[in-house]
């Protein structure tokens, strides 16, 4: 596998309760069937995975209206005698490819599942190959700053949002207006039954395991084993979301100040981390820091926080504290911050719409955002206030309709749902695990990784063999189960890349200041 030294990834991310689930009678009603069967022929990219498309609609309310092809990628299973059915996976992001996913073998599945399963993955709709929704990337180069000071940069936003919505509508099409994961559900459950699938077999990672859970709501019946890796909580209100972030962002510094004083492989080791880290912040705020290697770039605050949070998804403490003595010294390092995007007419922008689309962020006015970043604050002295959940935020703003806003979740299932998620995880922080498996109840299975980082599966035999024996068998961990902490030094072998929010929100352009 490859190994990302530095990642900045997407956070999975949710909140508050505007709708309400679908009924039973809604949930039982059959979707519409696609249009077509799959094809499956041999990869361009990659000719040891085969795939295919399949028609769905734009709008599932008209099924025979506008259409788009949903771009699959399939692995075989490699005993066909043994095989149970297709393993359907979706790496989360938002926006990230499950086609991707399945040519590079993000996952690591080991043989017991590869063996027995197709893996299939798709590219969600607006993402990848998969009708993408595009916007124009001078526009997003114009991004008002991420931090807004006064009533009229706050204004200035929504003038923004509305200017970037109405450029990506007209260059995408109406799908622009459908990439909710509650048409996600839709399509999902097409696919299932265009594989030949009677039930689903489904892994979900960060915003992936909201897939997962909504399809249970919405399809009970249907489901086979749901395993869903470093879980989401779609209940949370504004608040309770920006809390929860910047809880989680401080909780994994703290755990990286710990490790840096007690190994002496990093290289702050004996250092005060805490106040190494507010002078780079203080400098990263005067405008005096740059990219490591690249002296004319400037560093801005929201990068460099951004890419911290980015380091602790492995976690990758080790090259974060080297990086981090890099940006203080200006030398160069063979462990760069993540690249700027290359410039073109057009960009991907499916990570904001879709979040826009599922996560209703509501902040009226500057004083009510102001009140947000101070009480945040407070909970995150070293990373202020969780960076990536208020970028999100701010590209949300005015957002006129959410399709699939946040609710408690209602499952009714015949089945146990699997949930793992990490004690310390900078996207999807444990307190949201916990509240998930609390809202869907007796159907839900939390198993604790007592570790840090994003993306479960893989680290250590404990994790992985829970993971093999409910997918395989439907054999569930025990009530209160608990796997033991992987060394950071080992974890950092997994491959746990998900799209780069600096190279994907607008704002955050590593040339410009914040």
């Amino acid at each position: 596998m490859r190994k990302p030294v530095l990642i900045t990834v997407l956070l999975a991310l949710l909140l508050p309760l505007l709708a309400a689930p679908p009924t039973a009678a809604a949930s039982a009603i059959a979707p519409p069937a696609a249009s077509a069967a799959i094809t499956w022929t041999p990869c361009a990219e990659n000719s040891a995975v085969e795939c295919g498309t399949l028609t769905l609609p734009v709008d599932w309310n008209i099924p025979r209206g506008e259409t788009f092809e949903l771009a699959l990628a399939r692995r075989k299973a490699t005993d066909p005698a043994a095989r149970i059915g297709s393993l359907v996976v979706n790496p989360g992001g938002p926006g990230s490819s499950g086609v991707s996913a399945v040519f590079e073998e993000t996952f690591g599945f080991t043989s017991e599942i590869t063996s027995r399963f197709d893996v299939v993955g798709f590219d969600p709709r607006g993402v990848g190959r998969s009708h993408p929704i595009l916007c124009s990337v001078a526009l997003a180069g114009q991004a008002p700053e991420v931090i807004m000071r006064s009533q009229a940069d706050f204004d200035r936003w929504l003038a923004y949002n509305e200017q970037v919505r109405r450029d990506c509508r007209a260059r995408t099409g109406p799908l622009f207006d459908h990439v909710d994961t509650g048409s996600v559900v839709r399509d999902l459950d097409a696919l299932r039954a265009a594989l030949g699938d009677d039930k689903l077999t489904y892994y979900g990672l960060s915003h992936g395991t909201l897939l997962g859970q909504q399809y249970a709501e919405r399809f009970p019946h249907r489901v086979r084993a749901l395993a869903l890796d470093s879980n989401v909580d779609h209940s949370l209100d504004t608040a309770a979301f920006l809390r929860g972030v910047a809880w989680t962002a401080q909780d994994s510094f703290d755990e990286f100040v710990t490790w840096c004083a007690k190994d002496t492989a990093c290289a702050l080791h004996g250092q005060d981390v805490r106040a190494f880290w507010r002078n780079l912040r203080a400098r990263a705020d005067r405008g005096e820091l740059h990219m490591p290697g690249r002296p004319g770039t400037p560093l801005p605050r929201m990068t460099l926080e951004n890419e911290v949070i980015g380091a602790f998804y492995g976690p990758y403490w080790k090259e974060l504290a080297e990086v981090l003595v890099a940006i203080d010294t200006s030398t160069a390092t063979p462990q760069l911050m993540s690249a700027a995007p290359a410039r073109a007419e057009e960009t991907y922008n499916n990570t904001v719409q879709i979040m826009c689309q599922d996560f209703d962020l509501p902040i009226h006015d500057y004083r009510e955002y102001h009140s947000h970043l101070r009480t945040a604050a407070k909970i995150a002295p070293d990373m202020r206030y969780g960076p990536r959940a208020m970028l999100l935020t701010v590209n949300c703003l005015g957002q006129p309709t959410i399709p699939n806003p946040q609710r408690r979740l209602h499952v009714d299932a015949p089945l146990t749902l699997l949930l793992v998620n990490a004690l310390h995880d900078p996207a999807t922080g444990y307190p949201w695990a916990v509240s998930t498996a609390r809202q869907i109840g007796r159907e839900a299975r939390l198993l604790t990784y007592e570790g840090w980082g994003h993306h479960i599966y893989g680290r250590g035999e404990c994790v992985t063999s829970a993971f093999d024996r409910y997918l395989v068998s439907l054999t569930v961990p025990a009530k209160g189960a608990r796997c033991a902490a992987v060394p950071p030094d080992q974890a950092s072998g997994l491959q746990v890349g998900l799209p780069g929010w600096t190279a994907r929100l607008p704002g955050t352009d590593p040339g410009r200041g914040s």
